[in-house]
């Protein structure tokens, strides 16, 4: 894969971070694509030295609405074909919609839905084109049920589930893949971030290690599966949620995140 190039975001640490060393390890070119310049500068070099590979550091805001058409521009400059795009920056933040700042609540759906949707739109036409591709949109299990106390982030990442399998069947037979991942709970910075790391579902219900979780990505993308869940106790909860009346379902998913 020494002429392949995957295109990453939201490198810079968690399932980002272990999905980018295990596309080096299989000779994948890289651009890291995440807002901390000096973390990511520094992780590409040390995955430059170890695996022999050219890695990119992008240091990019996409929480900007001109981001990812301008990551696009300055690729197509550099003659830089993108063969694997993974979607994977998003964030989330918790307490009840009212009281949550407004522009934080847009921030997630700018992040989690609108750039995702607009670099899957850029990144796809060439792919086609080629006639070559895998996308890799990073969902997660939020995304079976609505989520009460994070309301935005469980809808943005229903939206990525939709959007992704929508189009995984469109482009089918084209050569192209689209793969869905949805994660559950994953130790990473996002709890922190979304402060949620003392809810139940980060205290009580053991979350998995990001490089457990990333390999099941991988495979999942390398194999070109539509949809993929990753644990098999996940995959039990987001299946159980289809039968289940949705209010209750809606309650117990505030219980998980609900603090105190």
């Amino acid at each position: 894969m020494a002429n392949q190039t995957a295109l990453l975001t939201g490198a810079s640490g968690g399932i980002g971070y272990e999905l980018a060393k295990l596309f080096a390890k299989d000779h994948y070119n890289l651009v890291l694509v995440a807002r901390s310049s000096g973390k990511l500068t520094q992780f590409a070099d040390e995955l430059q030295r170890q695996f022999g590979i050219s890695a990119t550091a992008v240091a990019l805001d996409l929480g900007v609405p001109s981001a990812p058409q301008a990551l696009f521009d300055q690729l197509h400059r550099e003659g830089v074909a993108v063969d694997i795009l993974v979607n994977n920056a998003a964030f989330g933040a918790s307490g009840e919609f009212a009281h949550i700042p407004l522009e934080e609540s847009l921030g997630q759906i700018q992040l989690n839905v609108t750039a995702l949707t607009a670099l899957t739109r850029l990144f796809l036409a060439p792919m086609l084109s080629r006639k070559s591709g895998k996308i890799m949109n990073v969902a997660s299990t939020a995304g079976f049920q609505a989520g009460p106390l994070m309301a935005v982030y469980y809808a943005s990442k229903a939206y990525v589930i939709s959007f992704s399998e929508a189009i995984a069947n469109e482009v089918g037979g084209s050569g192209v893949t689209v793969t869905c991942f949805c994660p559950g709970a994953t130790d990473t910075g996002f709890q922190k971030r979304a402060a949620i790391e003392d809810s139940p579902l980060f205290r009580k219900l053991r979350p998995m290690d990001a490089k457990t979780v990333a390999a099941d990505g991988y495979r999942a993308l390398m194999a070109g599966k539509t949809l993929a869940i990753s644990g098999f106790r996940n995959w039990l909860v987001a299946e159980s949620v289809r039968f289940a009346p949705r209010k209750v379902v809606t309650a117990i998913s505030r219980k998980l995140v609900e603090r105190g």
